[in-house]
């Protein structure tokens, strides 16, 4: 939308030199904004008119042109914003033909009849007169408004006050979203409730999917349907650090809107995100105190370690409470900006922030840009054993609709007694997230969960496993090269069947046969018997080992 501070074409009407005047067609178009007023007696000026022009003419090209010609200016002057067009109709016609009458009233576009006694010079030099001090006026108003937004900032003022400054000089209904807070700022009071849930129902509907311009860095003007009438509604982006976090909505549901509601809507966007900025302020210097807390914590640097201990109680954590840690880590967001990244993450936090007081869980987060640290609390009084996948299940619900699948998982470590050993449920989680896949969880991974992987995936047993993986599977998985065998997935096979031949048969869509012949001769390469138990065993976890080595 252009920005128009000037008149309307009702306070034109309302001038002293149009009291003579009338107007004869496009009645509901006369709160059209009015910047300027423009006069002519060619008909071909469209392409040098603005929108908020007042244009002035004569009837004289109306006498001349045909009607087609006269409609098309009067359709395009509409198009083209134009606010209306004041014509002198006598002495050059008697009246405009029905036609242009019902083209006008279709578009909402009005058509003044000029006195025709009354010099289109008195009426341009009048209306710049009339725009100019409402201008004036306007930028008085406006110059008053910023200061009351900025004693609301300096006073320690909070977005509810602003809201109620913008409330009472706009008169219409206001509300802001803040993306990372769950609870709107609505200015609505003198609205009835039905009103009130339209226009929450209707400011919900632009944050659906479908909207597509909630990101969008720029204003955003349309017409809504609100309790069966059409109105205007504005929406303006609170943008910190290039990023959008909230809008502010209104409704033209008591007074139009035009360019000083939205001149107004610009100050109170800038002053919200000046509130808004403090707040990301004052939370990441807190992170970064707790980030600092949680790496001396988990270091197994005991001079570190006990510093983190020595300040467990400045952050409300008890020595002997149990403990266990869940780490979600951010992945494929390689390409995404940094800034993005961090506001995805404090989005992330604030919903934590609210699934821990939803469940009445204690929890400590800290926010990095690769992920979040979560460690939970518990005391006697609370059984962890259920609470914990609860607030999992919830968890990766929350992820769902931040993240796609593929950029987050989530790993669950073991509970531990004593905030001393929290360090031992953060190598669980870790190892529950690089350990994941091989028991086939792609987002959410319990270290319990993970059977004899718990044990193989020791870094320090890494050497031994190459060993014994080189002596048992190894010639196997050669032989696969180098003849283009399918020997490896013969051998899975049959231990996901637990040696049922028939269904070890189905599953590869080989003849029995030949599924005999394929287990005999992954016995003559490995020179291990699948029916001895021992072997079998050894077999089996060097399926294993060869997942944790990537082979």
């Amino acid at each position: 939308m252009k920005r128009q501070n000037g008149i309307t074409v009702d306070d034109i009407m309302k001038l002293k030199c149009m009291e003579n005047c009338k107007v004869i067609a496009g009645a509901n178009g006369l709160n059209n904004p009015v910047a300027k007023v423009n006069m002519t007696v060619d008909p071909d000026i469209l392409a040098w008119l603005d929108a908020g022009e007042f244009l002035l003419t004569t009837a004289y090209s109306f006498k001349t042109e045909d009607i087609e010609v006269q409609k098309n200016l009067i359709t395009h002057c509409a198009q083209k914003g134009v606010a209306g067009i004041g014509i002198k109709v006598y002495p050059y016609v008697e009246a405009l033909p029905e036609e242009i009458i019902e083209t006008a009233n279709q578009l909402n576009f009005p058509i003044v009849d000029i006195y025709h006694e009354t010099p289109l010079s008195d009426i341009t030099s009048d209306i710049f007169k009339e725009i100019f001090n409402k201008q004036a006026s306007l930028l008085q108003r406006l110059e008053k408004i910023h200061e009351q937004l900025m004693h609301v900032v300096l006073s320690g003022g909070e977005i509810k006050d602003v809201v109620r400054v913008v409330h009472e000089n706009l008169q219409n209904p206001i509300l802001v979203k803040i993306e990372h807070q769950e609870e709107v700022t609505m200015g609505l009071n003198e609205y009835i409730k039905d009103t009130s849930a339209s226009l929450l129902s209707n400011y919900t509907r632009f944050y659906d999917s479908m909207e597509n311009k909630v990101k969008e860095r720029k204003f955003n003007e349309t017409i809504e349907l609100i309790n069966g009438q059409r109105v205007r509604r504005m929406v303006m982006p609170i943008i910190v650090k290039n990023n959008v976090y909230g809008h502010i909505f209104s409704w033209a549901l008591k007074t139009p809107l035009g360019g000083f509601d939205l001149s107004v809507l610009e100050t109170a966007s800038t002053t919200i995100a000046l509130e808004v900025l403090k707040q990301l302020s004052i939370r990441d210097v807190e992170n970064r105190h707790r980030a600092e807390f949680m790496e001396d914590l988990l270091s197994l640097d005991m001079n570190r370690k006990e510093k983190a201990l020595e300040k467990a109680t400045v952050f409300k954590l008890g020595y002997d409470q149990k403990y266990a840690m869940i780490l979600i880590q951010l992945e494929n967001i390689g390409d995404t900006m940094i800034e993005d990244i961090l506001q995805k993450v404090a989005l992330i936090n604030n919903d934590i922030d609210r699934l821990s007081t939803e469940l009445k869980l204690n929890s400590f987060i800290v926010s990095k840009t690769d992920g979040i640290y979560i460690m939970l609390s518990f005391n006697n009084e609370k059984s962890p054993y259920n609470i914990i996948p609860e607030f999992c299940n919830k968890l990766e619900k929350l992820l769902s609709l931040r993240l796609k699948k593929d950029e987050y998982k989530i790993g669950i470590g073991r509970l531990y007694n004593g905030l001393s050993k929290v360090y031992k449920s953060y190598i669980d989680a870790s190892k529950a997230i690089v350990s994941g896949g091989l028991i086939g969880e792609e987002n959410v991974v319990y270290f319990e969960k993970l059977g004899i992987y718990k044990i193989l995936c020791q870094d320090v047993l890494k050497e031994e496993l190459e060993k014994f993986y080189s002596v048992t599977l190894e010639p196997l998985v050669e032989y696969d090269r180098k003849k283009s065998t399918e020997l490896v997935k013969t051998l899975e096979s049959y231990y996901f069947n637990n040696g049922n031949l028939k269904k070890l048969s189905d599953d590869l869509y080989t003849h029995y046969n030949t599924t005999l012949y394929r287990l005999q001769r992954i016995q003559d390469i490995t020179g291990m018997q699948l029916d001895n138990h021992k072997d079998r065993l050894n077999l089996e976890i060097a399926l294993k080992i060869k997942r944790i080595l990537k082979k």
